[in-house]
């Protein structure tokens, strides 16, 4: 079977999937990256230059905070934890998304007129 094409994320589309990556419990950014790649069958590249200032991002808007602990390798790494702020964010962006995914498939998929 062909090796699936990675693809780079569309714009404002990280932050979603690193709120919902962190429903699932705190974690690293290396492995909110991870999750991400496994959960879209390895479909979707996190570029760590993105994901750090998403992540800057994300803890200054108060949707999740971070505070600083041990990796499973033992190193030293920063752990980011959904707040309630974010969950709530969480919530009006997957709907957002979940229109703006139903628009697209109206327009790419329009039903053939009988």
């Amino acid at each position: 079977m062909a090796e699936p094409e990675k693809l780079q994320l569309l714009q404002g589309t990280l932050d979603l999937l690193v709120l919902q990556t962190l429903v699932f419990g705190p974690n690293h950014g290396h492995g909110i990256a991870t999750a991400i790649e496994q959960m879209s069958d390895e479909v979707l590249l996190v570029d760590h230059g993105s994901l750090y200032p998403a992540l800057q991002r994300l803890e200054r808007a108060g949707f999740i905070s971070s505070k600083w602990g041990t990796s499973d390798n033992n190193r030293r790494a920063r752990f980011y934890e959904l707040t309630r702020a974010g969950r709530s964010r969480l919530s009006v962006e997957t709907s957002k998304w979940e229109t703006m995914v139903r628009a697209m498939a109206r327009i790419l998929k329009p039903e053939r007129a009988s």
